[in-house]
C-alpha cells in the first residue's frame, strides 16, 4: 500500500460510521430481579472485572442494565427484550432474572450470578462443563455453619423462624435444605411466607413469641426489605441473624457469608472468556468457597444478646454501632 493511500484512508476516519468504528465493540446486557446492596455489589463486580480485563464501558463495551424490581413478570419483559437486543452475553443476577433469562435467550450466552441452585432451576443438566448456552456461579449456602453460628449467638434458641417468598424457586431449594439441617443441629424451625415486600412486616410479627431467634436466607424478596425484619428484631428482643454479609450493615445482628462483590468479580471472568472466544458449554459452573462473618455488636445490644468476644476476634469486619 502506498504512503498517500494510507494517508487518504487514515483522513477518512472521522468521518466513518459509528457501527463501523465500534465493530469491536462487545456488548453485554445484565438483567437483576431486584436492586439492594448484595445483587448491586454483585452487578458492580462484575463490571470491574470485565474493565479488568479489558472491556471497558465507553470505549469498547456497551453495557445495558435492568431491575426487575423483584417482580417476576417484568423479569419475563426484560429478558425478551434483551434476547431482541442480541448482545453478546447476558448477566443474569439471582434466580428469578437467570431462569427467564435463559427461557427468553436461546441463541445468546447466558452467565448467572447469585444463583443457590442451578440444578435444581433448571438453568444446567450438569455443573461440569454444561454444555449449551448457560453457565455462571452459584451462592449455595453452607447452612450448617450458619446454624452453629445462630447457636453460638443465642446459645439457648430451641426454635428458629425464617421468612421465604415460595415463588423463588432458590428459596424454596433452600428452605428444604433448612429444614433438614435444623432437625440435624436440634431446632425446630417454623416458617413465614411471603409474595412480596410489602408482607414482611407482618411476616416478622407472626413468629414473634414463637421462635427464639430469625435466621434470614438470601431470599430476594426478604433481603429486599430487611428493615421490617430489623425493626420486630429490635421492638422486641428477637435475635436476627443472616446468610448475607451486606444485611448486617443494614442491622443484622450477624452473617457468616460471601462477600457479593466478590462473587461478581469471579462471574464477570466467566463473562469475559466467552467475550473472548469461550463456549460457555464448556465453562464449568463455579461455587464460592470464601466465607466472612460480619458482626453487628448495635444490633446484637438492640435485641438483647450479649456477643461472646471470641466473635470478634474471628470476625472479617465489625459494622453499625
Amino acid at each position: 500500500m502506498s504512503k498517500k493511500l494510507l494517508v487518504g484512508l487514515l483522513s477518512l476516519l472521522p468521518f466513518m460510521s459509528p457501527a463501523a468504528l465500534a465493530a469491536d465493540e462487545k456488548f453485554v446486557a445484565i438483567t437483576q430481579i431486584v436492586e439492594h446492596p448484595a445483587l448491586d455489589a454483585c452487578r458492580k463486580g462484575v463490571q470491574d472485572e470485565l474493565a479488568e480485563r479489558g472491556f471497558k464501558v465507553g470505549e469498547n463495551l456497551k453495557w445495558m442494565y435492568e431491575s426487575a424490581q423483584g417482580n417476576p413478570t417484568t423479569a419475563n419483559q426484560i429478558a425478551k427484550k434483551f434476547a431482541g437486543e442480541e448482545p453478546d452475553v447476558i448477566v443474569a443476577i439471582a434466580t428469578p432474572s437467570a431462569i427467564t433469562a435463559a427461557a427468553a435467550a436461546r441463541n445468546t450466552p447466558v452467565v448467572f450470578s447469585a444463583v443457590t441452585d442451578p440444578l435444581g432451576a433448571k438453568l444446567v443438566k450438569t455443573l461440569e462443563k454444561p454444555g449449551g448456552k448457560v453457565t455462571g456461579t452459584m451462592d449455595m449456602l453452607p447452612i450448617d455453619k450458619h446454624l452453629q453460628l445462630v447457636k453460638r449467638i443465642v446459645p439457648e434458641a430451641k426454635i428458629i423462624g425464617t421468612i421465604y417468598n415460595p415463588g423463588e424457586a432458590n428459596s424454596v431449594s433452600l428452605v428444604e435444605r433448612l429444614k433438614k439441617e435444623s432437625a440435624d443441629a436440634g431446632l425446630v424451625l417454623r416458617e413465614a411466607a411471603v409474595t412480596k415486600s410489602s408482607e414482611i412486616l407482618n411476616a416478622a410479627r407472626s413468629l414473634v413469641g414463637k421462635v427464639d431467634a430469625i435466621y434470614l436466607l438470601t431470599d430476594n424478596t426478604v433481603i429486599s426489605g430487611v428493615e421490617a425484619v430489623i425493626k420486630v428484631g429490635e421492638q422486641n428482643k428477637l435475635p436476627v441473624i443472616a446468610a448475607d454479609t451486606d444485611t448486617v450493615t443494614r442491622g443484622a445482628i450477624a452473617a457468616y457469608g460471601f462477600n457479593y462483590y466478590d462473587v461478581g468479580r469471579q462471574t464477570g471472568g466467566i463473562v469475559a472468556d466467552i467475550l473472548e472466544g469461550k463456549a460457555p458449554g464448556d465453562i464449568d459452573v463455579q461455587g464460592v468457597e470464601k466465607l466472612e462473618l460480619y458482626l453487628n455488636p448495635g444490633a446484637a445490644e438492640r435485641m438483647g444478646v450479649k456477643l461472646d468476644s471470641k466473635l470478634s476476634e474471628e470476625a472479617k469486619e465489625i459494622v453499625g454501632g
